[in-house]
């Protein structure tokens, strides 16, 4: 094999393909994002993706096996107890979690509330388990006349902070998400503290903005992209992937504010970057469509992306190696509205690599990251999963 230049890792949020074994632990059986989805809108239409072997993969309504698949193929499935953004990105990257992040179906205990609510010298509102979208009708006005933050968590490890734009500003709003993320150590970790800014009039409008902001925990373990920089090799985070890692392994972090705006710069990021590392996550699907059980725009937001695929890679090196994936599922079509414990998507392709390997199952997400260590000769990097770069490999 000659020597490589670049890893590009594609993470599309919340596009599972699969509930895992345990995931009636999860309250997620049946839960199968890619296979519920397309029933639910007659079959995909993917045909770039087809071409790699998202057929392959499993049995998906409109989604043909290939006899020849431009990629390698497989699906993974999560160590790490839980179905979070956060632990699924430090998997991905070598980092699995032996502990769940803590998750308040109650609400938030005292010892949280308390100090929080005297540090940003206010009430709150809320602190219940609910839907973002929900909750700002249901709260909203109330918070526009009192100017109380309402506070909110999910099914995930999350304390969210819902404010309006024109009562709390985003500098405030950000500056209470890192006073909550002070506050929350120790037996009170969550992954995430999320700031929720919207706008509108009345509970009629309200509308959630792109200025959303992710304040994540610090990974406590090793990380791929510490490889990369150890090795003087750049890396690149696209979307999210600077707040999911809290900064952590990125030279260069590139927010976006939607997946085709990501796209776009993860274009111009192929065409600048000679060596090293890009990350991207593409949260639309989770974010917009998951969430809030839309099938429907899900599957456009999936189409947008197929297309968008052609041109990616076509800007491919023979030096490349394109990784894409997911990091959790979320399933439109069931009741809850919350993330979905799923296997997620693999595929693998190289100018200059193997192509058509059935690479199975994976017992980790790991396994991922342990195969772009071991391709690009970082043998120091000692991170946990079982590489798969000797079967994609070619000489």
């Amino acid at each position: 094999m000659k020597t490589l230049n670049r890893s590009i890792i594609i993470i599309l949020d919340g596009v599972g393909i699969g509930e895992l074994p345990d995931a009636a632990l999860f309250q997620d059986t049946g839960s199968h994002t890619l296979g519920n989805l397309a029933r639910a809108v007659g079959g995909l239409h993917l045909p770039r993706l087809e071409k790699l072997g998202l057929g392959n993969i499993d049995s998906i309504m409109g989604l043909k096996p290939q006899k020849s698949p431009q990629a390698n193929y497989g699906k993974m499935r999560e160590q790490s107890p839980g179905k979070d953004s956060t632990s699924g990105h430090w998997e991905i990257a070598g980092h699995v979690l032996d502990f769940a992040f803590p998750t308040y179906p109650e609400g938030f205990p005292p010892e949280v509330l308390e100090p929080f609510k005297k540090r940003i010298q206010r009430d709150i509102l809320g602190n219940i388990p609910a839907s973002g979208t929900e909750i700002i009708k249901e709260l909203g006005e109330e918070h526009v006349r009192t100017g109380k933050p309402i506070i909110y968590t999910s099914a995930d490890s999350v304390f969210q902070i819902a404010a309006h734009e024109e009562v709390i500003p985003l500098p405030d709003l950000y500056e209470m998400c890192q006073i909550a993320r002070d506050i929350l150590t120790g037996e009170h970790a969550v992954s995430r503290v999320i700031a929720r800014p919207f706008i509108g009039k009345n509970s009629q409008d309200f509308t959630r903005t792109r200025a959303r902001r992710d304040f994540s925990l610090k990974p406590s373990g090793k990380l791929l992209q510490n490889c990369f920089q150890e090795a003087r090799l750049p890396t690149v985070g696209i979307g999210k992937i600077d707040d999911l890692y809290a900064g952590v392994g990125l030279d260069h972090k590139l927010h976006s504010k939607s997946n085709r705006e990501g796209i776009d710069i993860l274009l111009q990021q192929i065409k600048m970057l000679e060596k090293g590392l890009i990350m991207i996550n593409l949260v639309d699907f989770d974010m917009l469509w998951g969430h809030r059980n839309n099938p429907a725009g899900f599957y456009q937001e999936l189409q947008e992306f197929d297309r968008r695929l052609e041109s990616i890679l076509h800007l491919l090196q023979p030096g490349d190696l394109l990784f894409i994936t997911a990091d959790h599922g979320n399933d439109p079509t069931t009741p809850s509205t919350d993330h979905s414990r799923e296997y997620v998507p693999l595929l693998v392709y190289g100018p200059n690599l193997a192509r058509g390997i059935n690479l199975g199952i994976r017992e980790t997400f790991a396994d991922l990251g342990a195969t772009v260590a071991e391709a690009f000769g970082l043998s120091e990097c000692h991170l946990k999963g079982c590489s798969f770069w000797p079967e994609v490999a070619i000489g």
